[in-house]
């Protein structure tokens, strides 16, 4: 007897990676064939990065889901390819524009973990511009160590080595655009570490 989407999601959601999968292959190409990339950012962007970055986050993310519906699980995938569509656009903007900031950072010095707590918002401006004390530091590295490893990777090669978009591309096997979309979902992560000990990124050095 066929399984229905309601029990593949039940099943997803209680951690069966073969559920997941199918729903994937059922869901995912609709939601790729909608997704609106304009042709700006063709050249350097397209549908797979998308979804590859996009079904990572749904392994990482389904059990967070709460209705077993298909309806709702599709309107869920659809929001997470385009927030990561939204968020590597962003970037290929914002590199238009780089940060002068960034270009005179020693890689993996105390300045890099500071611009990367001040970034990820665990950072006040006062803060950041006395740099964070030691504890702090401590606790960012622990939160980056307890990332899954492709968005470990991506932090350590672009936000504390300093490596370019290009070359943490090249070492992880993956595009440009993919590397913004991960940066973006593993700066989210952090985000969710690091939220709960907001208190000990204070002024202090």
């Amino acid at each position: 007897m066929p399984v229905s989407d309601v029990e593949q999601l039940e099943q997803a959601v209680q951690g069966d990676a073969d559920a997941l999968m199918a729903l994937l292959r059922q869901f995912g190409p609709t939601i790729r064939r909608r997704l609106d990339i304009n042709q700006a950012w063709r050249s350097k962007l397209d549908a797979a990065d998308v979804m590859q970055v996009t079904y990572l986050e749904a392994f990482l993310r389904i059990g967070q889901l709460k209705t077993r519906d298909s309806k709702v699980f599709a309107a869920w995938l659809t929001r997470i390819a385009e927030n990561n569509l939204r968020d590597a656009v962003r970037q290929f903007q914002r590199l238009k524009r780089p940060d002068p900031r960034r270009q005179v950072r020693s890689p993996g010095s105390d300045e890099s973990q500071t611009a990367l707590l001040e970034q990820i918002g665990c950072l006040s401006a006062t803060a950041s511009r006395q740099a964070a004390g030691k504890e702090s530091k401590a606790l960012l590295l622990q939160a980056v160590a307890r990332l899954p490893e492709t968005y470990q990777s991506v932090v350590r090669l672009y936000d504390l080595e300093g490596q370019t978009p290009q070359e943490v591309a090249r070492a992880l096997g993956r595009s440009v655009g993919a590397v913004h979309m991960l940066r973006a979902r593993a700066h989210d992560r952090l985000r969710e570490l690091l939220g709960s000990e907001s208190r000990f990124f204070s002024d202090r050095a």
